[in-house]
């Protein structure tokens, strides 16, 4: 793969970037560091191969692969796996289905779809969400074709999406839900791609020499929609009246989320291809487009780039919400911190994410503590678009390893496999990945999906240090229960360490709907803060680490 640091394949594709790239690029193989993962999928009896297109893949609607989502579908207070699974270009309005995997405990799942949840079209981003207020948690997925919302009717799911006016026929990737108007329940963000015929595919074109697959430029991007939640179990289209009819774009990724910390949410929009959108309220209480000014529409060379994942978190302590995306390959991922007033600054290269990221197609991505130390890690999980056939002459690598990155000080630094685990040496073509607590130890662990490829189950054994899981319950909001738009902080003594919990998770996929912590080994009692979307704040005082405290907001 042609890079800054020149032609790279291969597993030792890190030590390769650290003696070509210098300083900038750096890893970490310190013996007994507690930062590891392990694959334990084989003992789940999770055993599933995604489906998305062919293989070799010869469309675009081939190569985004399908979300996932961590949801307590029977909420007995653990999290089970939701696959939305694809379809094949032959029959793309019907696949081989979805598939539900119900938490059983100690690292055992059970197949569940049978009777519980019937969905076989063509499925990529999903979002979860209580959005009727019944107390279980509903899931929408995006899919090409006709979207579908998936209510949850105490643990058996019914599709609703034409009685809840979601009808839209156009090809979405990802969604997200959130309070954007402050009335105290969900709407819905949807992420539109572009145009496709699967009965009649563009021609194919080419790429660095390569004779490859038309898109996304050059085929016609579709625009977005906003639907609006009106209270009744159904929603209406306000794109328009909003103000967040931006032209249309190649959408990929969306995160509804207070930014700057007014009390009204703004909808970031990650786009393939061309510059992001940043929605922010204006003076008339509509929508804005403002990326540009914010600093988010394109990197610090003023490039715009394939944004793919996005990944939220704190990573200088200051308690803004910074956002890092993932990007294709001959690029870098691109850190975007939070400098207050809704304005950022790209310091990726500062923070050290910059060269290591380059030869890489990174798909689903996120911040959290992994480690237990106080500080958030990054893990980023990558894989080429273009198949087998199309790279290897080219030295680019089709299947790529995952990037696992620990802070260190003010910087990330790359974990090589010999200390993270023998899955950072293993070679996919991932693209999501759903973060959560598996199996109630406290701890961060991954269900990672493969294009085409197996589920994978990766358990955090190395986290050594105190945790916090925080569950927020708006009880006075029944249809926002779980709080997404809410802001948790921690504090002890001179120290504060920040989290959100939103309706967004990594690539596609929707992660557990709590804020985890971890905390230095001094931290022994703490305070939680908990600043719901519409700005009122709850305090919990005198908290003990190490358990899943649950705050609830006064009626």
């Amino acid at each position: 793969m042609e890079g800054a640091c020149g032609k790279v394949r291969g597993l030792w594709i890190l030590a390769v970037l650290v003696s070509a790239c210098g300083k900038e690029a750096t890893v970490s193989d310190a013996p007994g560091a507690p930062l590891h993962f392990t694959d334990v999928t084989q003992k789940t009896g999770i055993d599933f191969v995604t489906t998305s297109g062919a293989t070799p893949s010869t469309q675009i609607l081939e190569v985004k692969g399908g979300g996932l989502a961590l949801i307590d579908y029977d909420a007995d207070g653990d999290l089970d796996v939701f696959v939305a699974n694809g379809a094949t270009l032959d029959d793309p309005e019907r696949g081989p289905g979805c598939r539900l995997f119900r938490n059983d405990g100690g690292w055992r799942f059970t197949d569940v779809t049978e009777g519980t949840v019937d969905f076989q079209r063509w499925g990529f981003g999903v979002a979860v969400a209580d959005y009727d207020g019944d107390g279980f948690d509903d899931l929408f997925v995006a899919c090409y074709g006709r979207n579908a919302l998936l209510c949850n009717e105490g643990g058996r799911f019914v599709e609703v999406t034409e009685a809840a006016g979601l009808v839209d026929a156009a090809w979405s990737t990802a969604a997200a839900f959130g309070d954007v108007d402050g009335d105290g329940d969900l709407d819905l963000y949807v992420a539109n791609y572009l145009r496709f015929d699967a009965r009649n595919p563009p021609p194919r074109t080419t790429y660095l020499g390569a004779d490859v697959f038309l898109g996304p430029r050059g085929l016609d991007p579709e625009a977005d929609v906003l639907w609006e939640n009106q209270g009744d179990g159904t929603f209406r289209d306000v794109t328009q009246s909003s103000g967040c009819d931006a032209p249309p774009a190649f959408g990929l990724g969306v995160l509804i989320l207070d930014l700057d910390g007014d009390a009204r949410a703004e909808i970031f929009v990650g786009n393939d291809s061309g510059g992001n959108f940043l929605f922010r309220r204006g003076a008339d209480g509509r929508f804005e487009e403002a990326a540009l000014h914010a600093g988010l529409a394109v990197n610090e060379f003023g490039v715009e780039q394939a944004t793919m994942g996005i990944a939220v978190g704190d990573v200088n302590g200051d308690g803004l919400p910074d956002l890092c995306t993932s990007n294709f390959m001959n690029d870098t991922n691109t850190l975007h911190v939070n400098l207050g007033e809704l304005l950022f600054e790209d310091q990726t290269q500062r923070m050290g994410l910059a060269m290591l990221t380059r030869p890489f197609v990174g798909w689903a991505s996120m911040f959290y503590d992994f480690d237990h130390d106080g500080d958030e890690d990054l893990v980023t999980f990558n894989g080429h678009v273009y198949p087998e056939v199309v790279t290897a002459p080219r030295n680019w690598n089709h299947a790529q390893t995952p990037l696992l990155f620990e802070r260190d000080g003010e910087r990330f630094r790359a974990v090589l496999h010999t200390r993270g685990g023998d899955w950072l040496a293993a070679t996919h073509c991932d693209r999501s990945a759903a973060f959560g607590d598996l199996d109630g130890d406290g701890d961060i662990d991954v269900v990672a999906g493969a294009l085409n490829g197996p589920l994978r189950v990766l358990e955090n054994d190395g986290a050594r240090g105190p945790w916090l899981i925080v569950e927020l319950d708006d009880a006075p909001h029944p249809s926002n229960r779980r709080g997404l738009g809410s802001r948790v902080e921690v504090r002890a003594p001179g120290r504060t360490w920040t989290r959100w919990v939103h309706g967004k998770g990594s690539y596609q996929s929707a992660n557990a709907p709590y804020a985890h912590f971890g905390l230095p080994a001094d931290a022994a009692r703490v305070d939680v803060h908990v600043t719901w979307p519409d700005g009122a704040e709850t305090v919990v005082r005198d908290v003990e680490p190490g358990q899943r405290v649950s705050v609830e907001r006064p009626q």
